[in-house]
């Protein structure tokens, strides 16, 4: 798998100075160069990459502004780059896969092109899945009913970790430690074994964003990770409580009922 990359800065140097760092990794095909946001943004829309290193503060178009403005195609996935450690967090919420301080370390650059690959992976199969569905519903529509969960649904097209900004920090949350999701308005309570963080989204656009297979309402309010539910205790109409691997309780009310019947033989 070739990524290919476009490099973005206003500094000569420091475009040389990534090219010379990305030479080690083979896979990573560099298809152009640009000195400034607004030409960045008539190259992505041109080249359409893979990837994009961009630097933030640049004359006119910032990187935030180039994002912004790339936002109505399919966008590649961005790594900033940058001298100023206070931009972090506008990263994170940008969805950057990583912030890179200048000058780049060689180990640091390395684990993010290991996270860009990840997430190339699961794009494309996620795509590939889409394809062969279109494909099946035109010319075999019966074989749509027998597809595994695995091709149908995609599991690679949902998050595997979350960035929350809280407090003033980015806390980076495997999906898989989180036992269940409070909603309280526009902002969800996001409970582990050992945190509680609070995020600013509605739980409809949260629920995009995690496999349902894993991840079920059991409340108006409340989604509990089925695979860290321990035990079920009835309670009275109708009602049941799942004990989580924490030892939390979290109530399930009738109109969720069954959710619960996977525990139930």
């Amino acid at each position: 798998m070739t990524i290919r990359t476009i490099l973005v800065d206003d500094e000569k140097l420091a475009i040389q100075g990534l090219q010379l760092r990305l030479e080690k990794f083979p896979d990573v095909e560099i298809i152009d160069t640009c000195s400034n946001g607004r030409e960045a943004i008539r190259k992505i829309k041109t080249e359409k990459p893979d990837l994009v290193f961009l630097d933030i503060q640049m004359p006119g178009f910032d990187g935030f502004s180039v994002v912004k403005g790339v936002m109505e195609m399919d966008p590649p996935l961005f790594v900033f780059v940058t001298a100023y450690q206070e931009h972090a967090v506008r990263a994170f919420e940008a969805n950057a896969v990583n912030y890179l301080m200048k000058p780049v370390e060689e180990d640091k650059l390395a684990d993010t092109l290991d996270r860009v690959r990840t997430r190339l992976s699961e794009k494309r199969s996620a795509e590939e899945a889409e394809k062969l569905k279109t494909v099946l519903a035109e010319v075999a529509p019966d074989a749509m009913e027998a597809m595994p969960d695995e091709v149908e649904g995609g599991a690679g097209r949902f998050e595997k970790l979350i960035n929350i900004k809280d407090r003033g920090q980015i806390f980076r949350i495997d999906v898989d430690s989180i036992e269940h999701i409070e909603a309280a308005g526009d902002y969800m309570c996001i409970r582990t074994a050992d945190n509680s963080l609070i995020l600013r989204e509605t739980m409809k656009d949260l629920e995009r964003r995690l496999d349902p297979r894993v991840f079920q309402r059991v409340h108006r309010s409340t989604i509990v990770n089925l695979n860290l539910v321990r035990q079920v205790k009835p309670h009275t109409n109708g009602e049941c409580f799942l004990v989580l691997d924490s030892g939390q309780q979290v109530k399930v009310s009738r109109s969720y009922r069954d959710v619960i019947a996977r525990f139930v033989h």
